[in-house]
């Protein structure tokens, strides 16, 4: 079995696996297991990838894999849509794309939720 990371919040140890989460019992912190697809080198920048582990790059083209709903609007990014000419950011919530849709407009993804096209 693999170790878990330490809690980014209060450094606990203790940490635990919940489906899709990461959770600390100390101070109940949550977080996204799929946040390790986000690694960084000591050497180099923050290599970010996509749901199926491809690394991604400034101006790719990506597929959006699960239906996403817009917070504020009644508007929903659909399956399949695609995104052409992605910019990698270090965003707030751990949306780490952004990027313009199509009928949409401007907004940011996370980059677990795309895949490479």
């Amino acid at each position: 079995m693999a170790a878990l990371p330490n809690c980014p919040k209060c450094s606990s140890e203790h940490t635990y696996e919940d489906s899709a989460l990461l959770i600390c019992p100390e101070c109940a912190h949550e977080w996204s297991a799929m946040s390790a697809t986000s690694t960084t080198d000591d050497n180099g920048p923050r290599i970010i990838k996509d749901a199926n582990g491809n690394p991604l790059a400034d101006g790719d083209s990506v597929t959006v894999i699960k239906d996403l709903k817009i917070k504020g609007s009644s508007t929903v990014v659909k399956v399949g849509t695609k995104v052409r000419n992605i910019r990698l950011v270090d965003g707030s919530g751990g949306h780490d794309i952004d990027c313009k849709i199509d009928g949409i407009g401007p907004m940011q993804l996370k980059s677990e939720f795309v895949k490479k096209a």
